[in-house]
């Protein structure tokens, strides 16, 4: 299989397209605000103790109040809040836990009116962005991350993903990471750790714990409010967790972002820097990878897939329900049982898809075309299973039901990517009527002789119109340059309306 990361980068926000043999299977964006994210350290302070929902409200500044559930708070809470106390007051001093006093573990049934008060001041991490009305989720179980652990105080234990399948690799990594960790620090061995040597592991670890003490040191002056730890912003953590030696290329057309990945990727053994590649093409970088047309045609209500069949996807306040449609292959050849698991098989493959791609999260619900053997259900089940193992989140599946309905829950931390792919026309704003297609040439050509003060021309154009500018021996640009005597370039832009031209400056 191909891989290709392609990254494009406007003033306001960065686009990652994860491409596996040319099809688009992710898309990450990361907005250039300051915005809290999943995994930042904020002082916050105890807003209201709700009892009947045992939780609470956080004020940490934003517009709406984050919210702290009992079971987010972790069996190890008193010895967190007994120790956060000691730095708020400046009676604790040590940031590396090794005299912390471990108190007895919260209790799982117990009340949160019980450990926790209001206008108590404590940090609080970001555990799930905002998502609709909904605040930040919150959780007392702070971990740092990094690219092969990540780090979770206040607890001795050390755990290796679930990823990580072979047994004898397991053992060595936890018997390692037992020998370097600190006392009263637990540690995740994450996916990417496998095979590596003592020295990068142990360089990894101590960058984090550098991160805690950092954090940490910032406590005991910071006023509530304040961000003590912010993690990085999304497209270095998405390249960070995402980027291993199985990428063939990776593509940017940022000059910046280029340069702090050769930085990057040197750092890393497994990584080459020859995968890297500064795109300096006229077209727009996902134009030029074919990008922007599966954009278009992944992100809208519906979605065609295997020439016919196609998927509806509905979202709601609590779930997000996909109906799987056979389209034009109603006709195919064989028994209404054998079209149906052929439809199915294929339908799994484009929602398995879709599901990353749209980073859709909570519970999902499948209609699937009816099929009656319940050899055919578990094949679809055990096939959307296999599917599932290729995404970083964690999912659940269940079993078709007798109404040949699949349930999945899928993790959900950022709000689901939404690109709308159906909007009110930009060149007659909802009326259905436009000026002349055909006058659109003379507007351009009108406009470039109005531009007296450059000597060079460079405009987009839509790529019908670019075709009727540039094609030819004798073109129409070529024509109109010599006519006027300037310089004149023009570039295709898929995104652009047909009667719409923009100058670049």
């Amino acid at each position: 299989m191909r891989k290709e990361l392609v990254i494009s980068a406007k003033r306001d926000q960065v686009q990652l397209a994860l491409l596996e043999n040319q099809r688009l299977v992710e898309l990450h964006q990361d907005s250039q605000d300051e915005s809290l994210k999943v995994g930042d350290i904020i002082l916050g302070r105890v807003k209201k103790v709700m009892p009947g929902m045992n939780a609470a409200f956080i004020d940490i500044g934003g517009p709406r109040d984050a919210f702290l559930h009992y079971t987010d708070m972790g069996p190890l809470f008193t010895t967190y809040a007994y120790y956060m106390h000691g730095i708020l007051s400046g009676k604790h001093k040590d940031y590396n836990l090794e005299r912390l006093k471990v108190q007895e573990n919260m209790d799982k049934e117990g009340k949160i009116e019980d450990v926790l008060k209001p206008k108590q001041i404590l940090p609080f991490q970001v555990y799930k962005e905002p998502i609709s009305t909904k605040g930040p989720r919150m959780t007392t179980e702070v971990s740092i991350a990094g690219r092969y652990l990540i780090l979770t105080p206040f607890s001795n234990q050390v755990g290796v993903s679930r990823k990580v399948a072979n047994e004898t690799e397991r053992k060595r990594l936890k018997r390692l990471i037992e020998s370097l960790k600190p006392k009263n620090f637990g540690v995740i061995v994450r996916t990417n750790a496998q095979g590596k040597k003592s020295s990068e592991l142990h360089q990894d670890l101590e960058s984090l714990l550098k991160k805690w003490r950092t954090a940490i040191a910032k406590v005991h002056n910071a006023k509530p409010r304040t961000v003590i730890h912010s993690e990085l912003d999304k497209t270095t953590t998405t390249i960070r967790d995402m980027l291993n030696s199985s990428f063939n290329a990776v593509i940017t057309d940022n000059e910046t972002i280029y340069n702090s990945l050769v930085e990057y990727i040197g750092d890393f053994a497994e990584l080459d820097t020859n995968i890297l590649r500064h795109h300096r093409g006229e077209r727009p970088i996902f134009d030029q990878f074919g990008v922007t047309k599966q954009i278009k045609n992944l992100f809208g209500h519906t979605v065609t897939f295997a020439k016919g069949p196609y998927l509806v996807l509905d979202h709601t306040e609590a779930m997000h329900v996909v109906d799987v449609n056979s389209g034009g292959k109603v006709a195919m050849q064989g028994d209404q049982e054998t079209n149906a698991l052929a439809v199915n098989t294929d339908a799994a493959d484009e929602i398995a898809r879709q599901l990353r791609l749209r980073d859709l999260g909570g519970i999902i619900i499948i209609d699937f075309i009816d099929m009656r053997a319940k050899d055919n259900k578990k094949f679809i089940y055990d096939r959307m299973r296999d599917l599932l193992k290729l995404d970083n989140a964690t999912t659940t599946v269940l079993p078709l039901s007798k109404f040949n309905l699949m349930q999945i829950t899928r993790q959900r931390v950022r709000p689901q990517v939404e690109i709308k792919t159906v909007e009110q026309c930009p060149a007659c704003n909802g009326t259905g009527k436009i000026e002349a297609s055909i006058l659109v040439t003379d507007r351009i050509e009108d406009a470039i002789e109005q531009r007296t003060e450059s000597d060079s021309i460079h405009l987009k154009v839509h790529p019908y119109i670019h075709a009727w500018f540039t094609k030819g021996l004798f073109s129409e640009r070529y024509k109109l340059s010599k006519r006027l005597g300037k310089r004149i370039s023009i570039d295709a832009v898929e995104n652009l309306p047909l009667n719409k031209f923009e100058f670049v400056d």
